[in-house]
């Protein structure tokens, strides 16, 4: 099966020859949708490689974007795993490609990576296998949920990466009503860190409800109490127009006022005040400064005194 690379030009202005795809593209491809940035409202966003293995989750946040992503298929949002023949042969052939940089494929762009684990077609069970015979990349399940069994019983998972998205309670409650209790989320993020699997922490997207600093600040404590995350990534609500018309419930529409190359976003100075505050609160009470934006703009980079150049993000190495 053939691997295709492409000349990427990166954050830094420097090129780079890069993995485009395995085959068709069907299983990994690299998420390359954002431009290096030159505008303040430019979103920035690494390529990153997606191991597309399933597509949907069932958590039915009101803001997910899979529901303007997935709107022509038939079955919309609802989980669906592909061949894993099929998903082990891409996988395989990339994982043999001795000549690519070390890099992070990332399980949970278009799906949440553990939706299924309960299930008879446990996807950790039949991934991390695969990448434990090699130490140049690595794997990363992204993940609302608490089902973290069996990778709880998977003795070698150096190749592993877990990233658990969170959310103030408020927020989590009236907006992610079907997914895992915030709660529930960090003490599987703390077992797993107990384990030993590298673990990453993704509030996002994070929205100015009445009292924010105070439940952001909450949730920054319930996170350290458990754990020390290897890195947090944080984000603000967005919405591509697709994600806005594919959604039943549209409330958190209302804090959209700005417009930019990945859709609407949060007034800037709120988004900007967010951000400070809890970089500031984790700088403060913890001594704690391995934080990155997510699809964030350069005008906010650049507010924050932050260089996107040097990003390391949840999708990235």
């Amino acid at each position: 099966m053939r691997i295709t690379t492409k000349r990427y030009r990166m954050l830094d202005r420097s090129t780079k020859v890069l993995v485009e795809r395995v085959g068709d593209g069907s299983i990994i491809k690299r998420f390359d949708k954002t431009q290096v940035p030159e505008q303040d409202k430019d979103v920035i966003c690494p390529h990153f490689l997606e191991l597309k293995w399933a597509t949907g989750c069932p958590y039915d946040c009101s803001w997910c974007y899979l529901k303007g992503t997935l709107r022509f298929l038939p079955r919309r949002t609802k989980p669906y795993i592909k061949d894993f023949e099929r998903v082990g042969l891409h996988t395989e052939t990339f994982l043999r490609n001795a000549n690519s940089i070390p890099e992070i494929l990332n399980t949970g762009e278009i799906a949440d990576s553990l939706m299924l684990e309960n299930s008879r077609k446990s996807f950790s069970r039949f991934i991390i296998p695969m990448f434990e015979t090699q130490k140049r990349h690595k794997v990363l399940f992204l993940t609302k949920s608490n089902k973290i069994n069996n990778l709880l019983d998977t003795k070698s998972h150096n190749q592993v990466i877990a990233s658990f998205s969170l959310n103030a309670e408020p927020v989590a409650k009236r907006w992610e009503r079907r997914a895992p209790t915030v709660k529930e989320r960090i003490n599987a993020a703390s077992k797993l860190n107990l384990a030993g699997y590298e673990t990453r922490i993704r509030i996002d997207p994070m929205i100015p409800v009445n009292n924010w600093e105070k439940q952001y600040k909450k949730l920054i404590d319930q996170i350290f109490r458990k754990l020390t995350p290897e890195r947090i990534t944080l984000g603000s609500l967005r919405g591509l127009q697709s994600t806005i018309n594919g959604c039943d419930d549209r409330s958190w529409v209302k804090y959209l006022l700005e417009s930019s190359n990945w859709g609407k976003k949060i007034e800037f100075n709120t988004r900007y005040f967010m951000y400070l505050r809890i970089i500031e609160y984790l700088e403060q009470e913890y001594d704690y400064d391995r934080v990155a934006l997510c699809k964030e703009t350069k005008g906010i980079w650049d507010k924050l005194n932050m260089d996107y150049r040097k990003i390391r993000c949840n999708c990235i190495w």
